[in-house]
This record gives C-alpha cells, sequence and structure tokens, in this order.
C-alpha cells in the first residue's frame, strides 16, 4: 500500500513540473520579444541620433571656417587701422607744418601791411614838403616880379633866383622819393595780395589734404581686403583636409615637419608640393589685382625655443631665416613674381603654443603666409 502510494504520488507532480516550465519558458520567451523590440527602438534612435551628429559636426566646420574668416578680417582691418593711424599721423604733421606756414604767412602779412602804413605816412609828407617847395617858388616868382627893373634889388634878384634853383632841385629830389615810395609800395600791395592769396590757397589744402587723404586710404583698404579675402578663400579651397596646415587669422600657418627634416633647410618633395599649390593660388589671385592695388605675400620662418645644438647653424634665427628663404625660392621658381615676396626669420619669437612639449615644439616650428601691403 505504501508503494503504490509512493508511486502514484510521484506520477502526480510531473503535470505540475511540466506547468511550471511551460510558464517559465513562454516568460522567457516574452522578455525576449521585449529585448528584441527594444533593441529595435534604440538602433532606430541611435542611427537618428548619428545623423544629427554628422549635420551637427558639418555646421560646427562650416560655423569654424566662417569664425576663422571673420578672424582673418579683424586682424586685416587691425593692421589696416595701424597703417591708417600711420598716416593719419604724417597728414597730421603735415597740417601741422601747413598751420606754421600760415602762420609765418601771416606774420610777413601783418609786417607788410605795417611796411604800407609806414611808406603811406612817408608819402604824405613828401607831398606835403612838395607842396610847401611849390608855395615858396609861387611866392619868390611873385617877389621877382615886384622888384624886376629896381637898380638896388639886383642882389635880392640873384639870391631869389638861387633860392628858387634849390627850391626846384629840392623838388625834383622829392619827386624821386616820391616815386621811388610809389614803386615800394606798388611792390609792397603785389607782395601783400601774394600772402593773402597763398592763405586762403594753404586753408584751402589743409582741408582738401585730410579729405582725400582718407578717401584713398579707404579705397586702399577696400580694394585690398577684398583680395585677400578671395586669396584666403582659394588658399583654404586648396589645402582643404590637411591637417598639418592651420589658419591662424589670417595667416596660413604650415608646421615645419611637414616641410623640412629635423634641424634642416631643404624642402621635402611633400613640402614642394604644399608650396606649389600655395604659389598657384598666389598666382591666380596676382591676375585679378589691378596694378594700383599694391600687395606682397609675406613669408615668415619661426623656429622652436629649444637651442640649436649642432649641424650649420648656428641659432634659430639663421634656421627659421634659412626655412623661409628656401620657401622663397620654390615659390619663385614656381612662377610668383618676385617683386611681390617678402620674407623674415623670427627666430623662436611669437609662439603659437606656449607649452613646452614635443607636440607644442613642433607647432611653433612653422612657415606663415600672408598676404599684405608692403
Amino acid at each position: 500500500m505504501r508503494g503504490r502510494r509512493g508511486t502514484g504520488n510521484g506520477l502526480e507532480a510531473w503535470p505540475g513540473y511540466v506547468d511550471a516550465l511551460s510558464t517559465l519558458l513562454m516568460v522567457i520567451i516574452f522578455v525576449l520579444l521585449v529585448f528584441v523590440l527594444a533593441e529595435a527602438f534604440l538602433s532606430s534612435a541611435l542611427t537618428g541620433s548619428n545623423n544629427t551628429i554628422d549635420k551637427l559636426k558639418q555646421q560646427i566646420s562650416e560655423l569654424t571656417q566662417s569664425l576663422s574668416m571673420e578672424i582673418s578680417k579683424d586682424a586685416t582691418l587691425s593692421q589696416e587701422l595701424a597703417a591708417l593711424n600711420a598716416q593719419l599721423a604724417q597728414a597730421q604733421a603735415a597740417n601741422t607744418s601747413l598751420t606754421q606756414q600760415l602762420a609765418t604767412s601771416n606774420a610777413s602779412l601783418a609786417t607788410l601791411q605795417d611796411a604800407q602804413k609806414t611808406m603811406q605816412a612817408q608819402l604824405s609828407d613828401a607831398q606835403a614838403q612838395a607842396a610847401a617847395a611849390t608855395g615858396r617858388i609861387a611866392t619868390l616868382q611873385a617877389q621877382m616880379e615886384a622888384v624886376t627893373g629896381t637898380p638896388d634889388m639886383q642882389q635880392k634878384l640873384a639870391d631869389a633866383q638861387k633860392l628858387s634853383a634849390q627850391d626846384e632841385a629840392q623838388i625834383a629830389l622829392l619827386n624821386q622819393q616820391l616815386a621811388a615810395l610809389r614803386a615800394q609800395l606798388a611792390a609792397l600791395q603785389t607782395a601783400l595780395d601774394a600772402a593773402q592769396t597763398a592763405d586762403a590757397a594753404d586753408k584751402v589744402q589743409i582741408v582738401d589734404l585730410g579729405k582725400q587723404l582718407n578717401e584713398a586710404l579707404a579705397r586702399k583698404v577696400e580694394e585690398l581686403q577684398q583680395y585677400q579675402s578671395v586669396f584666403f578663400r582659394t588658399l583654404s579651397e586648396s589645402l582643404k583636409g590637411e591637417k598639418n596646415i592651420k589658419v591662424v587669422g589670417d595667416r596660413f600657418v604650415f608646421e615645419s615637419d611637414v616641410l623640412f627634416p629635423v634641424d634642416e633647410a631643404t624642402i621635402t618633395p611633400a613640402g614642394q608640393a604644399e608650396i606649389a599649390q600655395v604659389a598657384q593660388a598666389v598666382k591666380e589671385i596676382a591676375a585679378k589685382i589691378p596694378p594700383n592695388v599694391n600687395w606682397v605675400l609675406s613669408v615668415d620662418g619661426y623656429a622652436d625655443a629649444q637651442p640649436i645644438s649642432g649641424g650649420p647653424y648656428k641659432s634659430n634665427f639663421d634656421l627659421s631665416s634659412a626655412r623661409a628663404l628656401a620657401v622663397l625660392d620654390l615659390l619663385i621658381a614656381d612662377g610668383v613674381p618676385q617683386n611681390r615676396l617678402v620674407v623674415s626669420g623670427m627666430g623662436s619669437n611669437n609662439p603659437i603654443a606656449p607649452g613646452t612639449t614635443p607636440a607644442d615644439y613642433a607647432q611653433n616650428r612653422r612657415i606663415e603666409f600672408r598676404l599684405t601691403a608692403p
């Protein structure tokens, strides 16, 4: 009885296990289904997020390029402003000189006016003396007529004639002095008129000088900025995608490691290809700039702050200058006009990376190109 009862209990438990296993399997299948659906939704969401991120990256790139252009324009305007300030200082100096000349002319004018008054007074005195002499001559002539024919008055007549001759000589002298005074007065009047004309011309010249200078400077700045933007855009498109070439303000910065071996000034073949692209961009923009717009391409060589320990170069100035001259020679060989190029070796001055790591030193070893006014 016990054996049967025990066997029966074991068989009766199997359906419960089967139900439990079925339920567990269904739960597992449901959970897997939920995970599959969740993964599908997440994949779709991630795909949309990746597209959004790509679009944002593209917008960031465009904004970065626009910011670089604006920074370049700002730097160019700062340089042009400095040039305008220098020219304004020159104009102010010229204005000061003209003002001094005007003051001198006014002083000379006052002196001439005083001399004219003095001459007029002397002329009036001479005229009065001539009138008095004429009166004396008339009196003597009347006396001569009154005493003519009287024997005892012959001596008086001779004396009167002598006095008359002296008076006539004095009148002639006064007439000569009067003519000289009139000539001097006419010369003073001519000088006075010339001084007044020069005074008016100086005033007009001061006003016109500032106006013409401002207009000319504004035209030069506008023309040069236009072609700087074209050069910047042309070279940016030519060098697009180059990781070791950066835009800093209005300059294109080439790391020296791209162009030269370490501590050398011989351009590598890859560097020659990069410089050829720069030369092509310069020739394209040079063909568009009118002859009356004065411009140059500045090539500046820089080195890092590490001292030179050996080789043919004694200092970082020697190395940076040699590299700038090597780039200059290559640009000329590629067809860039020689009169449109200027170079300078800056040594380790003006670093763009302030640190002392190898990466910072690599950034500071560079060649910079900038289109600017001479």
